[in-house]
């Protein structure tokens, strides 16, 4: 076991303690950290930047404002619900549009407006929020995702994580629905994980419950070798994420809508660090050369550029190796 931590170690690779150290407690103050716990709050940083982000249809904060649900579904492209202090994908809910007697869910199966009553009443009890406190609905647009990615992904809509660290994008992955996930692309429900080269936007293999894979476990398809449209507009957004919140580490989840491009979904002030599975690094090589520099001068664009050049140092060595 120690052999097997120590060869972790030396191929760079983070631990939790590590990140939750290092990372979280030093570079993100907590009184910065309710900007991205609460979506409400993300979503004005949002509109505030002009950061494409989904259409907030209405929020519901108690149960006076109940009486607005009905036409806050009444979206002919559907909406997706979500508590605004909710983590790891639970309490949201994707519809995709009206069906008989009631509404299609992103499973393809039907829900009564009773239930989805009750869900947003869940929703403001605390049921999904961090520390249980009570909370508040938000009712989006739904994202009609691009078909990109349709080969290698099981419904849902799949989403690209890209980290940043004192406003430099070091690591991204692709994640992606399954069926174990139940259509959502969290990677602790059972979600595929893909890397991304950082300089390209090119996918490469993946991991699965923490397992290395090439395929697809649901689709069967290749998961390398696909372009990531948008790229450099995904890049610039994620490092804007740092400039509105000035968190030092954190995750920008973005997607792709078919119509509108990339649209920035959240913001995660403790973004996991399974991404080091899924791109075959560990983290602290791309880590320990942002940390030194002092970026605080540096553009938008020249940050962007830094984390492309360490990424293509670390892909060079480890080719070498």
């Amino acid at each position: 076991m120690l052999g097997r931590l120590k060869k972790l170690r030396d191929n760079g690779v983070m631990g939790l303690n590590e990140r939750n150290l290092r990372m979280v407690a030093e570079l993100n103050p907590r009184r910065l950290m309710r900007l991205v716990n609460d979506k409400t709050i993300t979503k004005q940083l949002a509109i505030d930047a002009n950061i494409p982000h989904p259409e907030l249809i209405g929020l519901i904060s108690g149960s006076y404002d109940m009486r607005r649900l009905p036409d806050m579904l009444d979206q002919p492209n559907g909406v997706a619900i979500k508590p605004a202090n909710g983590s790891q994908g639970n309490g949201i809910i994707v519809i995709t549009g009206p069906m008989k007697d009631g509404y299609r869910l992103a499973n393809g199966r039907r829900i009564v407006f009773e239930d989805l009553r009750f869900h947003v009443m869940n929703i403001l009890s605390g049921m999904y929020s961090l520390g249980g406190v009570p909370d508040t609905a938000l009712i989006e647009e739904r994202v009609r995702f691009a078909g990109v990615f349709d080969e290698i992904s099981f419904k849902g809509v799949p989403d690209v994580r890209i980290i940043v660290l004192k406003g430099v994008p070091i690591l991204a992955m692709l994640r992606l629905p399954t069926a174990d996930s139940d259509g959502k692309a969290n990677l602790h429900k059972g979600g595929v994980g893909v890397g991304v080269d950082l300089v390209t936007g090119i996918t490469k293999r993946g991991m699965q419950y923490d397992q290395l894979i090439d395929f697809h476990p649901d689709t069967g398809n290749e998961l390398s070798g696909l372009q990531t449209p948008y790229w450099d507009e995904m890049l610039m957004m994620a490092a804007q994420a740092y400039d509105v919140t000035k968190l030092g580490y954190l995750g920008a989840d973005i997607v792709i809508d078919v119509d509108k491009g990339p649209l920035l979904l959240e913001l995660n002030a403790r973004p996991g660090i399974a991404i080091q599975i899924a791109n075959r690094h560990g983290l602290r090589a791309h880590v320990e050369p942002v940390l030194k520099a002092d970026t605080s001068d540096m553009s938008l664009q020249e940050r962007i550029a830094f984390g492309k050049e360490i990424y293509q140092s670390v892909h060079d060595q480890s080719s070498d190796d």
